[in-house]
This record gives structure tokens, C-alpha cells and sequence, in this order.
């Protein structure tokens, strides 16, 4: 089980300090779409060069043109790029095939998929690397979760691995873990703490145990 950080709220700078605060306790930093949509790839690409040794997701929740997208992901040194599972089968079969070729990874976001089950089985068959539910900030703001749409998923998924985002805290982080997703993704869990590195410290050490 592996930790990833969510950066959504910070310009190039502050993404910068954040991640070296809290590095040592995270495998993957996110470079979160308000961040793409602000900074673009640029963000991408200082990330990785700053931190070559973490893995670097670019959270590009692709729709369309999704080959190209994925290409100029991978060229910005990202290494699993997110495609929207609402999107067309042949967009995502796109994405897949371009990470394959650049050797890079696809997870798939199933925030707004009402047929959870359905559409986790056809991404697994696509080749998919994650596939992962998410609670957005919309839904967040009315109480709402991802746990129930986790279970629902680990029945059905056979090859690609599976994740969780959406308002995850440390409070939350023993009821995730035990429906064992590959991958637990933190935002303001980690991010809107005074003590960064603590709050990062003490959820690896949970999801270590698991």
C-alpha cells in the first residue's frame, strides 16, 4: 500500500517547500488539475527534477485527445498520468497504449461514475494500471465518502490495482485501510495540517502496518 500526496492549492514555490517537508513519507506526489490548469506541465517537470526519486503524478483528468495528452505528460518527466472514467473507451485504450509506450502508468478516476461496478470491470479489461474511486471537493463539502465505492471496486477488479481519494484524514485512515487499497490519496489531510510532516509521518506508519 502506497501513499500519495495531493498538491492542488499551491503555486510552483509552495509545492516545492511542501514536498521537501514531507518526502521521506510519501511514494507519490501529485500534482493536482488546479495546479496544471495554473502553472501547466511546467509543474510537472520541476517536481520531478527537484525530486527525481519520487513518483510523480499528473492529475490531468483527461477526457479527449488522450494519446497526445498522455505524450506531453510523460515528456514533462510525469509518471502515472489520470484519465476520466466517464471518457470514451477509445480514449482511455489511447492513453493506455501511450503509457505503454512511454512506459508510464494510467489511473483512471471514477469521480461522477454512477455504475461503479460495471465500469470497473471494462477499465480492468482496457489495461488500466489504477483505477480509482474519488469523493471530489463537491461532495466532500455534503459529508460524502469513497468507502462503500472501494469495497465495490476490490470485488470486481482482477488486474489493475485500486485507490482512494477524496477528504481522507488521519481520523478516516484505519477505516480505509482495511478495505486494502494499493494506493490512499492525501490532500488536506497531509496539506491543511500545521505539523506536515507529522501528519505524514504518522499516516505512513498506519498504512505501513497494513
Amino acid at each position: 500500500m502506497k501513499l500519495q500526496l495531493a498538491l492542488d492549492l499551491v503555486d510552483i514555490p509552495g509545492a516545492k517547500q511542501l514536498v521537501a517537508e514531507v518526502q521521506e513519507h510519501i511514494d507519490i506526489v501529485e500534482i493536482g488539475t488546479p495546479v496544471v490548469i495554473n502553472e501547466g506541465l511546467r509543474a510537472v517537470k520541476e517536481i520531478k527534477e527537484a525530486f527525481p526519486s519520487l513518483t510523480v503524478l499528473a492529475d490531468l483528468k483527461i477526457m479527449d485527445a488522450a494519446g497526445y495528452e498522455v505524450m506531453k505528460a510523460s515528456e514533462a518527466g510525469a509518471d502515472i498520468i489520470t484519465v476520466l472514467a466517464a471518457a470514451e473507451d477509445m480514449s482511455i485504450k489511447g492513453a493506455v497504449e501511450e503509457a505503454r509506450k512511454q512506459k508510464k502508468q494510467i489511473l483512471v478516476d471514477m469521480i461522477g461514475i454512477k455504475d461503479i461496478e460495471g465500469r470497473a470491470k471494462e477499465l480492468d479489461a482496457m489495461g488500466v494500471d489504477y483505477i480509482c474511486v474519488h469523493t471530489g471537493y463537491d461532495l466532500q463539502a455534503v459529508g460524502q465518502n469513497s468507502f462503500e465505492d472501494l469495497k465495490k471496486i476490490k470485488r470486481v477488479v482482477k488486474n489493475a490495482k485500486t485507490a482512494i481519494a477524496g477528504g481522507i484524514k488521519l481520523s478516516t485512515l484505519p477505516e480505509v485501510i482495511k478495505a486494502q487499497p494499493d494506493l490512499v490519496i492525501v490532500g488536506g489531510g497531509i496539506t491543511g495540517q500545521e505539523d506536515k510532516k507529522a501528519a505524514a509521518a504518522e499516516m505512513q506508519a498506519l498504512i505501513k502496518q497494513a
